[in-house]
């Protein structure tokens, strides 16, 4: 008998419900487990805020959006944190004081950056890869993924109708901090006229000549995709302002797509019109792909915990749930193939 600790970290994603419920489920048909949910990321072992799971209250959260146990972005080693206080240790007392004999932190690579410390400091953890834009190495694919590219698809449907009505640009800035997997993905499936990723630093007068191409020949409308990470080369525009900072030092983006609208009608003389879809991308209820996987990575993450495979992380391999090193998991991230980026390319214009 074991009792497993259990949270979600950073932005919340569909799924992740998917995933509790699967490593209850398991560790139950496993034997007398039990299970205890952190509430608030790291946030909940930090002030030893939690909840039991049980089969009774796990029912019927697989189609649900967001997360049961709630989540944040707190980091328990950021330096200065409420006076110094240890988080290492703290997050021992917490564990020790609820039994728990093993966690199971879900989340990116910020969360699963803090798991690899604990596992350094000797807790046993065993991971869960959670990241809406796809770029954590050592696995193929997160959950939560297809439903966001799903979403963005649509908008970009939806938008074709409305761009083509109005003979307006309309410039689409969607998820992607590092990666461009959501822009690209979606942009291929949604037919958009130009993708502008952060691997690879755009010129806003070679867009604008695309576009102009594209009415030369007729057409009087365009779909511009564009990544929140996206970046100009240096020099060609200003864009949004990197100063301000989450709880692990990352910029808070968002409004390349304002800069992209206001740069384009200027030089192209084309109306043209911005939608940020923001948060609605890791909304609502997970694509059954995303649901699969998750309740995959649930079993697999409850099968290591019960053979004290420890400093491990759930992954899917091609069609295979295997398990990854985190140090190997977290070494760097997993930027966009740019052989997906050249298909895309065929298309544009």
């Amino acid at each position: 008998m074991a009792r497993v600790g259990l949270l979600t970290g950073g932005g919340d994603c569909p799924g992740l419900n998917a995933v509790i419920r699967a490593v209850v489920r398991r560790g139950l048909a496993r034997g007398e487990h039990s299970f205890v949910g952190f509430r608030y990321g790291w946030s909940g072992l930090l002030e030893d805020e939690a909840l039991e799971l049980t089969l009774e209250s796990t029912a019927g959260i697989l189609p649900r959006g967001g997360t049961i146990l709630g989540t944040s972005r707190t980091d328990p080693f950021a330096e200065g944190r409420d006076g110094g206080r240890d988080g290492l240790g703290e997050i021992r007392r917490t564990l020790e004081g609820r039994g728990v004999d093993a966690l199971i932190p879900i989340g990116g690579e910020d969360t699963l950056g803090v798991a690899l410390r604990l596992h350094h400091g000797g807790i046993p953890v065993v991971g869960v890869p959670k990241t809406i834009d796809n770029d954590l190495a050592g696995t193929d694919y997160t959950f939560g993924f297809q439903t966001a590219v799903q979403i963005v698809t649509d908008a970009i449907d939806r938008l074709h109708t409305t761009a083509e009505s109005h003979n307006r640009v309309i410039v689409i800035e969607v998820m992607g901090r590092h990666a461009g997997w959501i822009a690209t993905h979606a942009g291929i499936a949604g037919g958009a006229d130009a993708i502008l990723v952060p691997e690879r630093p755009f010129d806003v007068d070679e867009v604008c000549a695309r576009l102009r191409h594209r009415h030369e020949r007729g057409r009087s409308f365009s779909i511009v995709v564009v990544a929140e990470g996206a970046v100009p080369r240096e020099g060609t525009i200003q864009t949004h302002d990197k100063d301000a900072v989450d709880a692990f030092g990352h910029p808070r983006l968002g409004g390349i797509g304002v800069t992209l609208e206001r740069e384009i009608e200027a030089r192209t003389g084309y109306e043209t019109r911005v939608t940020i879809l923001g948060h609605v991308q890791r909304g609502g209820t997970p694509v059954a792909y995303d649901r699969v996987l998750a309740t995959r990575f649930g079993v697999a993450a409850m099968d290591a915990v019960a053979a004290s495979r420890f400093g491990t992380m759930v992954a899917l391999r091609g069609t295979e749930i295997v398990e990854v090193d985190l140090e190997q998991a977290l070494r760097e991230p997993k930027l966009l193939d740019p052989a997906l980026y050249e298909t895309a390319e065929l298309f544009f214009g």
